[in-house]
Parts: C-alpha cells; sequence; structure tokens
C-alpha cells in the first residue's frame, strides 16, 4: 500500500468514525434533553447542517484531519450545551462554586471555541480555493471572517429574543451580564488568533499530505 493511499485510506476511516459519533449522540441527547426541546434544537442545529455538509462533501473536497477533529469537537460542545443551556451546564458549575462566580462560564469557552474551530475551517479553505498564501494578510481575514461570523451569531440571537423571548432566554444565556455579546465577540476574535498561532504549522503539514493525494 502506498504511502498516498494509506493516508486517504486512515482520513476517510476517521471522518466515518467523527461522523457517526456525532450523529448518535445528537440523536441520544436529543431523546430527553434537560433543556426544553425549542432550546436544543436552536443550539444543535449548526450540528445537524455541518454533519451532511461534511459527508456529502468529502470525495469532492476532503478537509484534513486537524480540521475534521476540531469540528468534532465544536460539535460536541455545542450538543452538550443544548442539553442543559449554557447557563445550567453543569460543566462548568464547580468552576463557579470553587472561584465564587457570579455566572456559568461555560458559554465563554463555548464563543472562544466559536472562533477558534472557524478559524482553521477557513484558513483551509481559503489557502485551498483563493490567491492567498501564509502571512499577515491571510492572518487577518481569516480572523476578520470568524469575528463577522461571530457578529451573524449574535444577530440570529437577538432574532430569536424577538421571535420567542421565553426560549430565547435559556438560547441567549447573558445570565443578566450586560456586555455578553460584546464579550462574545472578543472571545471568538481571540480564539481564530490563537488558533492560527498555535496550529498553523500542523494545518500546512497536513494539508501538503491532503494536497498530494487529491491531485493524484
Amino acid at each position: 500500500m502506498s504511502r498516498s493511499w494509506g493516508y486517504k485510506m486512515s482520513s476517510l476511516a476517521e471522518q466515518k468514525f467523527w461522523f457517526y459519533l456525532m450523529l448518535f449522540i445528537l440523536v441520544i441527547t436529543g431523546i430527553s434533553p434537560e433543556a426544553d426541546r425549542l432550546t436544543w434544537i436552536m443550539e444543535t442545529v449548526p450540528v445537524m447542517i455541518a454533519l451532511p455538509v461534511l459527508w456529502l462533501s468529502y470525495q469532492r473536497f476532503p478537509l484534513t484531519i486537524l480540521t475534521y477533529r476540531l469540528l468534532a469537537f465544536w460539535g460536541l460542545i455545542l450538543i452538550y450545551d443544548g442539553m442543559y443551556t449554557y447557563a445550567e451546564n453543569p460543566l462548568f458549575n464547580w468552576i463557579q462554586v470553587e472561584f465564587d462566580l457570579e455566572r456559568n462560564h461555560y458559554d465563554r469557552f463555548a464563543h472562544f471555541v466559536q472562533g477558534f474551530v472557524p478559524a482553521i475551517l477557513i484558513r483551509e479553505i481559503l489557502l485551498r480555493t483563493s490567491p492567498l498564501q501564509q502571512g499577515k494578510w491571510l492572518f487577518f481575514i481569516v480572523s476578520a471572517i470568524c469575528l463577522a461570523i461571530s457578529a451573524c451569531y449574535e444577530f440570529i440571537e437577538w432574532w430569536a429574543a424577538i421571535v420567542n423571548a421565553q426560549a430565547a432566554e435559556a438560547f441567549l444565556g447573558t445570565q443578566g451580564d450586560v456586555w455578553d455579546t460584546q464579550w462574545d465577540m472578543l472571545l471568538a476574535l481571540l480564539g481564530s488568533i490563537i488558533a492560527q498561532l498555535t496550529l498553523w504549522r500542523v494545518q500546512d503539514k497536513q494539508l501538503k499530505s491532503l494536497l498530494l493525494v487529491t491531485n493524484k
């Protein structure tokens, strides 16, 4: 078995693993979430959209293993949030109690990841489909796109509050913080910056291996 063929098969196997794992967890948690059904749907709908898109696009536009792993991690965060809501999430309750904090900070972590993971996905897409190369302009554009995505997500939360105020209270998870929207966007921006600074070498190495396979 050639090295390129082995890379392709291992990537496909892992992609299938993440797909079926995410689908299984989504179904299981959706049977009886701790949060109400509408909140669960609003929190997990990105996962419901991403799963079929990633599955159908694999043959035509496979991603690096790093990107698939990060997307799976982000999906798990969204699903876990859908089970409990940001404000009632037990994962960060102990931090709130231990440090005598006024709020549950799971949403802060989730919005950081909201910038961290898309940065790697967007960087990969731009490197493969645009004239952009590694450098300051790629870094700036990826960061700007992640900040724009975060801002659009805040718009969605705002519209949800207008349509259904009761469900939106759990969906928004502001917990009384008047600066919650600004914190969310700032953390997403920081996440995108840190992701690029820490993972660009790993991603570039995997991109070289992936492109060697797909170009054959």
